[in-house]
């Protein structure tokens, strides 16, 4: 059971399939898109959203592989603003999306610290390793803050074609440190 956070700004709420309508309104900018793997489709159809939550995330929620929450802020509950996940793929434990025009306000680094959390108290997991685009250095800025390190370089296949990426990593004993320094 995947359960609801608060912050001090955000609810983060379990994802669910009546979420899709507000999602497909948001996500499809490429702004928000051109820094996700090659998955997603582009240009994103019309019933994107509805098919990845019912077909993809859902199950994978099911099946205890894969953990999402919806965004909203406190001041707007019935409005959502992003997602964000944590999933058990070997180099890629964490994603997430916002509206643009929320973005460079923290928003995300606060919903990331509430699910790393997570997924070392909880779900006890060692590592969490997070990539990103070399030219994503707003995600980039997120992994600083919270005390991640640079561990790999690779090429990965995004919706705006083969980028440089990095991998950034963190242990579930340095976050410790690092949380306890907040």
């Amino acid at each position: 059971m995947t359960p609801i956070f608060e912050t001090r700004r955000l609810i983060l709420r379990p994802l669910e399939l009546s979420d899709a309508g507000q999602a497909q309104a948001l996500f499809p900018q490429w702004e928000i898109v051109r820094y996700l793997r090659n998955f997603v489709p582009w240009p994103y159809p019309a019933d994107g959203a509805y098919t990845f939550y019912r077909d993809v995330a859902l199950p994978a929620v099911a099946r205890g592989e894969e953990w999402y929450w919806m965004i909203r802020l406190k001041s707007a509950p019935d409005q959502l603003i992003g997602a964000i996940s944590l999933g058990l793929g070997k180099d890629d434990n964490r994603g997430f999306w916002l509206d643009p025009r929320l973005q460079g306000q923290g928003l995300m680094t606060e919903a990331s610290e509430v699910v790393t959390d997570y997924w070392f108290d909880v779900l006890k997991f060692p590592v969490l390793r997070v990539p990103k685009a070399v030219v994503n250095i707003a995600s980039r800025r997120i992994s600083e803050k919270q005390g991640m390190r640079l561990v790999g370089h690779e090429e990965r296949d995004y919706v705006s074609g083969r980028l440089p990426t990095e991998i950034w990593e963190i242990t579930a004993e340095e976050w410790r440190v690092h949380r306890n320094r907040r």
